[in-house]
């Protein structure tokens, strides 16, 4: 590698003569969630190898062997359900990490819920690595409310006045307080982390493209961001409030959605952002009484950044909450609401399952008549299932209202995986028949 390497000093970038000028720095992000990690997550992957050239090393496979070395640190026994290699992923990205000649970058959200004793193992286990932590954070009267809606977009049922589930602190608990209570997270971290190398980036309400974030992220570690590839920012996938409490209803009737796995895919890869639910995107905020809790301990939070040394980058004032007038409460939903998102869901549910079917049966083989496989107007017979109806109630009823043209489903990543992936197997399928048959 080269024989200068970025620093920080004082806050701005600089070049020191070389690496053994100060001791090689482990870059920790910790979240908070919901406060543009996955994008900063996005930029750091994709320029992987820009990075490793410019002395900063990325370790792990791929960013999933992060997400396990947060379960690996926080000694959370859900790791060992998870797939894949899970015997020891964070003691692995450490093995990487010493290995290198320079400073490294780990980021995940759920290094937060650590306590005290496991950060102290994390400062152990990277000897004589000068660790330094990389803190996102907004409005807690704001995060609170989103931490909600990706609890039921991962299939929690809770109202939001009851999230999180538990009032004490749990470190493998990565959705309670402890995951996003920034003063808590604050004073964990600092006891045993120097509070100057705990560098909290305020992320501000309307603060502009998430390519900004990068560059203020990328300025902590002493590297110019635009030397980067910056992705555009992916659409927001928030819900909207008649949509997020419409899931948290049907996630009470979900059966067999128990592992973190079929719970990200199907609940919150599908339903909450596979266009399928309705994208209104409302607004909304807590009861007065959850919004007072999330004031006090973002107020909190503001005080101990205020007086505790830490290298604060940005306006603290954006971490007071804002003003909610005009905001409705989940409560406030009618049935009227929740009946008309609902039959928009079913709706499209209708057109996933017959493309989704025209692809199988066409991958098997079958005689679907003449027509394309997807589109609106294909000339494609009736299914088993339809053909049985129709005779059985003696008449034949129309399958075209509920398909979308097949250009209105690119915007759902997991549909076009499903069918990529089907549409290789059907090409494997005709070969191997091909070749049996020769």
């Amino acid at each position: 590698m080269s024989d200068t390497a970025p620093a920080v000093s004082g806050g701005e970038a600089t070049t020191v003569s070389s690496r053994w000028d100060r001791p090689a720095r482990v870059f920790l992000h910790i979240g908070l969630p919901k406060t543009g990690t996955t994008y900063v997550q996005r930029v750091l992957w994709e320029n992987k190898a820009r990075l490793r050239d410019n002395g900063v090393l990325l370790p792990g496979r791929h960013r999933r062997r992060h997400l396990l070395a947060s379960l690996d640190v926080r000694e959370d026994p859900k790791l060992q359900r998870r797939p894949g290699d899970v015997s020891h992923p964070w003691q692995d990205l450490v093995e990487e990490i010493l290995e290198w000649d320079g400073d490294a970058e780990v980021s995940h959200e759920f290094f937060a819920a650590a306590s005290t004793p496991q950060v102290q193992r994390i400062v152990d286990n990277l000897q004589d690595r000068e660790l330094h932590v990389v803190v996102t954070a907004r409005a807690m009267t704001e995060l609170g409310v989103s931490r909600w809606q990706e609890d039921v977009k991962n299939g929690g049922t809770l109202p939001v006045d009851d999230y999180p589930a538990r009032e004490d602190y749990d470190p493998t608990d990565e959705w309670g307080w402890g995951s996003f209570d920034l003063a808590d997270i604050l004073e964990r971290w600092s006891a045993v982390v120097p509070p100057e190398r705990i560098h909290v980036l305020v992320v501000a309400p309307g603060s502009g493209a998430p390519a900004e974030l990068w560059l203020r992220f990328a300025e902590v570690m002493g590297l110019d961001g635009d030397d980067y590839e910056i992705p555009e920012a992916p659409v927001n996938t928030s819900l909207g409030l008649v949509e997020v409490e419409l899931l948290r209803r049907v996630n009470a009737k979900l059966e067999g959605f128990s592992s973190a796995m079929a719970r990200g895919r199907w609940i919150r890869g599908y339903l909450a952002e596979g266009d399928i639910l309705p994208s209104r995107r409302e607004k909304f905020r807590a009861g007065d009484a959850k919004r007072s809790d999330l004031q006090r301990r973002g107020e909190r939070a503001v005080q101990l950044l205020r007086a505790g040394g830490y290298d604060v980058r940005g306006d603290l004032e954006a971490l007071l909450p804002p003003v909610a007038d005009g905001l409705r409460h989940p409560d406030e939903v009618s049935a009227e609401e929740l009946l008309d998102s609902a039959t928009t869901a079913i709706a499209r549910l209708l057109r996933d399952v017959r493309t989704l079917t025209r692809e199988r049966d066409e991958l098997m083989g079958r005689d679907l008549g003449p027509g394309p496989v997807t589109g609106d107007s294909d000339g494609q017979a009736p299914s088993t299932t339809t053909s049985a109806t129709a005779s059985s109630t003696g008449h034949q009823g129309s399958t075209q209202a509920s398909a979308a043209p097949a250009e209105q489903l690119e915007g759902a990543p997991l549909r076009t995986k499903v069918r990529r992936r089907l549409r290789r197997l059907r090409d494997r399928f005709r070969t191997e028949q091909s070749g049996a048959t020769t």
